[in-house]
């Protein structure tokens, strides 16, 4: 509401974008879409401004910060396989996200929204915004300032260890210290504490309420566990059944860079399985070796490729294909003209800027 508020109707869409692109940081694509769509409903219907000009840009948002920020799982196991720092990885994530998903959402949306027709009635805005959900009132909802700390904190933990040996003299107790609470599992461990206490004690709610909250969102992360694992055993497979050398010797008489060759696998697996995470999973595991290999200087660079690739040409093996396509209420082929070149454009339009930020370093 506050940044809605502050960019005005005329540029809801610019607002939409960077709201994805926060909420998305810490929580899986799918999750951050049920999140935030009654409110691209909610939006749309109160500005008076088509779904789509709002609802792009939110989708490219999130899925942006899923396919290249950390610590989303399979950008960290690139991290890990590529042996990537993250806090640069991060930091490197945001130089080149933001612009993609400013492309890729409201400048695209602008384009592609009124040449797209969408049904006057949409079923799923009737469910979710006739049913009961009344508008919640402003003093109770827990302030912008709080709400963003706690969104971002796993975010500028991580940055602070990626630069704790500018930060602190290596070896130093300080930097031993940065380095702890810029590990990945313990800056998102720390951030769950704080929203303990800031979105839940602070806003009234007991201690067992909140460790209700924690019990409900186990049960998804097994479907998320058991998805990394699939990924993993996918790559094993095509590792020890020759699969993997036969792309290696294609891309060497290629002669790919290894930026380029992380994007191609990655897009191959993403076109082939419809998963973005078993793309990156599976892709990683192939072409670490061989940067490791060539002596590439840049494997925070190597994990941002890999994840371009891995979200591109998102089309009906893809569950956020269908996603977007009941929740907009389009047809088939508008969700092709709308999500499936939105995710294209993110994908072109980050393995370039990666480039670019591979000649500058």
């Amino acid at each position: 509401r506050t940044l809605i508020a502050r960019f005005g109707s005329k540029n809801v869409h610019w607002a939409m974008m960077l709201i994805a692109f926060c909420v998305g940081l810490p929580i899986f694509f799918e999750v951050g879409f049920v999140l935030l769509i009654p409110i691209v409903l909610n939006v749309a219907r109160r500005t008076g401004v088509p779904l789509l000009l709002v609802g792009l840009p939110m989708v490219a948002g999130l899925s942006v910060v899923h396919g290249l920020v950390p610590p989303h799982p399979a950008a960290m196991l690139a991290v890990n396989a590529y042996g990537a720092d993250v806090g640069r990885t991060v930091f490197y994530s945001l130089l080149v996200g933001l612009p993609t998903a400013a492309l890729a959402g409201p400048v695209f949306a602008k384009f592609v929204a009124p040449r797209v027709q969408l049904p006057a009635h949409n079923p799923m805005e009737a469910a979710l915004l006739d049913e009961g959900h009344s508008r919640i009132p402003d003093e109770q909802l827990p302030g912008f300032g709080i709400t963003l700390a706690t969104l971002l904190l796993p975010v500028g933990l991580m940055l602070l260890g990626g630069w704790a040996d500018q930060i602190a003299t290596p070896g130093s107790s300080l930097n031993h210290g940065l380095r702890f609470i810029g590990h990945s599992v313990v800056a998102l461990l720390l951030a769950t504490l704080m929203s303990f206490i800031t979105l839940g004690l602070l806003r009234g709610f007991s201690r067992e309420q909140i460790l209700k909250f924690t019990q409900e969102c186990l049960a998804p992360t097994a479907a998320i566990t058991l998805l990394v694992g699939a990924g993993g055993g996918l790559n094993g497979i095509l590792v020890h059944t020759g699969v993997a050398a036969e792309i290696i010797g294609l891309s060497q008489r290629f002669e790919l860079s290894p930026l380029l060759m992380g994007w191609t696998m990655a897009a191959l697996m993403r076109i082939a399985t419809g998963s973005a995470t078993v793309a990156m999973t599976t892709a990683s595991g192939i072409v670490a070796p061989i940067a490791a290999a060539m002596g590439y200087a840049h494997p925070e660079l190597l994990v941002l490729a890999t994840g371009a690739g891995s979200v591109v040409l998102s089309h009906v093996n893809d569950g956020g294909f269908w996603l977007v396509k009941e929740y907009f209420n389009m047809t088939v082929a508008q969700t092709f003209k709308t999500w499936t070149v939105l995710e294209t454009l993110i994908s072109v339009v980050a393995l370039l800027l990666v480039m670019a930020l591979s000649m500058v370093l």
